[in-house]
């Protein structure tokens, strides 16, 4: 099986030009599937653009949401309508709303779309202020204890997930791959060729999804995971476990780069 990873696409900074060519380098890998770490579009295209996705390449597509998509809408709404256009197309599977998958013999796919909840780093002093805070509707508005508490409890519903789905999947499985948006390991967030200082943590990792891939594995040190995640723009390796690996694709605004493309029996 041949999968492409992409994740910080942005297509909403594409023209169409642009994104043609996109696809067209896309069929051209002749994949079998494609793996998207989040941040698509926007809250009102993101719909869209996956769509265009699907009918253009053909094959699976297996993704999360990143913040950016739920820009220019609410959270709640997003996931109604993510809900609803996967429920209609045999092609699109958002991992936040999914069980295990098995792509090989060997091989499982879970995956959320994780949040940075700001228990890394200095969330009380940080100056860090995020265009989440204004263009999504469930973060605008808030002070600073009510957003903290929105932001764990973000970070406490990607975890949950993950707390159902890793286990059954490890258990069928020798290896996890696991789908997400915000990096869930401080060494994970990678920012400017580094991990990210304490003002950027907070929004760059989600330390509750992380504290249960952590403890996973050291239960299971005969099974292995990779993380793929994206948001912070950076890219980086990082081995948390000699069995759980975390790999942060870079990213630029209008130019969408594949980051891997994995070969599985």
């Amino acid at each position: 099986m041949k999968a492409i990873w992409l994740t910080d696409i942005h297509l909403d900074f594409l023209d169409e030009t642009a994104l043609e060519e996109f696809l067209i380098r896309l069929h051209g890998q002749h994949a079998d599937a494609l793996l998207i770490s989040g941040d698509i579009a926007e809250g009102p295209s993101v719909g869209r653009h996956l769509t265009r996705m699907a009918d253009s390449l053909r094959i699976p597509i297996y993704f999360v949401l990143g913040n950016h998509d739920y820009y220019n809408g609410s959270i709640a709404r997003v996931r109604q309508w993510i809900r609803a256009l996967t429920a209609e197309s045999p092609l699109l599977h958002w991992l936040s709303d999914s069980p295990p998958i098995r792509l090989s013999s060997r091989i499982s796919l879970v995956g959320h779309d994780g949040w940075g909840d700001a228990r890394f780093g200095d969330y009380a002093r940080s100056t860090v202020s995020l265009n989440d805070f204004f263009l999504i509707e469930e973060l605008a508005g808030l002070s600073r204890m009510e957003r903290r508490r929105k932001l764990e409890a973000l970070g406490d519903e990607a975890a949950a997930h993950l707390r159902s789905v890793l286990p059954r999947a490890l258990r069928t499985a020798e290896h996890v791959v696991v789908v997400t948006h915000v990096p869930p390991f401080r060494e994970a967030a990678w920012y400017g060729g580094r991990p990210s200082d304490t003002q950027w943590l907070p929004y760059f990792s989600c330390k509750a999804a992380g504290d249960v891939l952590r403890m996973a594995m050291q239960q299971n040190p005969g099974k292995s995971v990779t993380v793929l995640c994206g948001h912070t723009h950076g890219g980086g390796r990082s081995r948390i476990l000699p069995n759980l690996l975390a790999l942060t694709g870079p990213a630029r605004y209008g130019f969408p780069e594949v980051q891997q493309i994995f070969e599985w029996d």
